[in-house]
């Protein structure tokens, strides 16, 4: 009887390792797979990114946003060494403008030396308050 439940035991205690380390495997590789780099346009010269999904962020370079048509917008950023155009297409942020921060996540192409992009993220500063609010506070 001692030697069954102890037989049992192990089982239960081996299958609940095995289903441990399973799970544990499965996280680090959807962690591995959506895991999304930032560079800057000069640090993006010196790696290699094969097509995966990165970030890149700089300032909107003046005088460089040009609207194609209502939801595809090319514009320049920089990290004032080295410039990257960024290809876009979606709603512009109401926070974009030109020598404003911006982060736009994509793909790379090495060829043409310009950055695809479906998302944007704009930085405002921190003087920044929401419409809502100001007229609150008013």
């Amino acid at each position: 009887m001692k030697n069954r439940q102890k037989k049992r035991r192990m089982i239960f205690v081996g299958s609940a390792f095995l289903i441990s380390v399973l799970a544990l495997l499965f996280v680090i590789t959807n962690f591995r797979e959506n895991m999304v780099f930032f560079y800057s346009p000069s640090e993006l010269q010196n790696v290699q990114v094969d097509g995966r999904q990165i970030r890149v962020g700089g300032l909107v370079k003046e005088k460089s946003i040009k609207k194609i048509d209502a939801l595809t917008s090319e514009f320049v950023i920089t990290d004032l060494k080295k410039d990257l155009k960024i290809h876009y297409v979606g709603m512009l942020p109401d926070l974009f403008r030109e020598k404003q921060g911006v982060v736009a996540k994509g793909k790379f192409d090495t060829e043409k030396n310009e950055f695809f992009s479906r998302e944007l993220l704009v930085k405002h500063d921190e003087k920044y308050m929401p419409p809502e609010v100001a007229k609150a506070l008013k």
